[in-house]
């Protein structure tokens, strides 16, 4: 059995519908919520409900698991997220109930350039996360991932969202001159789930991205593109576009992008354009490829 966290989310459901297809038995760790979970259309998953916090929850939950891969995480919820509570705390109990029930690996999802002593509330958690894993006992395996683009994602899917809403000007924080290196979910996937046949990754973590380095001016460019939502860019200091959006957050429900969304976007993140070729066998897909999900109906924008 292999118990899920986060399995609702972005990455959670590509991954649980992989595991399922590769003949796996899945258990989705769900909080308990007045909202109806968007569980994985189609796919065949037990249920647990209980809260990072909930000992006696966990415990049961992980009754005859051996692998859990943990991807629950609240810098999606922006102002309203509990980073200390739901990624440090949460990362540091379900690490103790896993080595309390025996789980053979965690495997755990965080972030590159994650850093016990960023400046930047989510890079610190994630760090922080990684060291109860890796102190916890249970052997793990750790990837620090770029950007993740995708069908629903959190990267160019609310950055689409948000040329949407700028009509005529597209605000960019800085000079845009970040680097970035996004990846592919499904290669993302390829490299969680491949990772379980892989004894030699066991206690390891690993830095991983897309096969190009993009600088963020460059990645809005190329969605605007695709979407064709042409807008002037307009560089402006990231200190005055945080206080934007913390206003448009607090405002808007549906602003598709977080506070913490901007902290990404701070210094490069980038990693060794062969991690995947060398490390999994895999060649990562091209950026260029893959965004015809960004117009609407997922079919390509005629020219013209």
């Amino acid at each position: 059995m292999i118990l899920v966290t986060g399995g609702t989310g972005f990455v959670g459901r590509a991954l649980v519908r992989q595991l399922v297809n590769m003949g796996h038995s899945v258990r989705l760790l769900l909080r308990p919520s007045a909202q109806s979970p968007s569980l994985p259309r189609g796919v065949p998953v037990e249920v647990a409900m209980s809260s990072l916090r909930d000992e006696r929850g966990l415990r049961a939950a992980m009754k005859g698991v051996r692998v859990v891969y943990h991807l629950a995480g609240a810098e999606r919820l922006g102002l309203r997220a509990d980073l200390e509570g739901v990624d440090v705390e949460g990362a540091q109990n379900v690490a103790a109930t896993a080595a309390q029930a025996g789980v053979e690996r965690i495997f755990y999802l965080s972030h590159l350039g994650a850093d016990r002593a960023s400046a930047y509330p989510v890079l610190k958690a994630k760090a922080l996360a990684e060291g109860l894993i890796q102190a916890s006992g249970v052997p793990y395996t750790i990837f620090r991932s770029a950007h993740i683009y995708g069908p629903g994602d959190q990267f160019t899917t609310s950055l689409a969202g948000l040329l949407r809403l700028s009509p005529l000007v597209f605000f960019m924080p800085g000079d845009g001159s970040s680097l970035l290196q996004p990846i592919w979910i499904e290669d993302l996937i390829t490299c969680l789930t491949l990772s379980l046949s892989l004894p030699e990754t066991t206690n390891h973590s690993y830095e991983i991205g897309g096969a190009e380095y993009f600088s963020f001016r460059q990645v809005v460019e190329k969605v605007m593109a695709v979407t064709g939502l042409r807008r002037y860019i307009l560089d402006v200091t990231p200190a005055y576009l945080r206080s934007v959006a913390v206003f448009l957050e607090q405002s808007l429900p549906s602003f598709p992008i977080s506070l913490y969304w901007f902290d990404t976007l701070a210094s490069d993140r980038i990693c060794g354009l062969d991690t995947l070729p060398r490390q999994f066998g895999l060649m990562p897909s091209r950026m260029g490829q893959n965004l015809d999900y960004l117009v609407s109906g997922g079919k390509k924008r005629r020219k013209g």
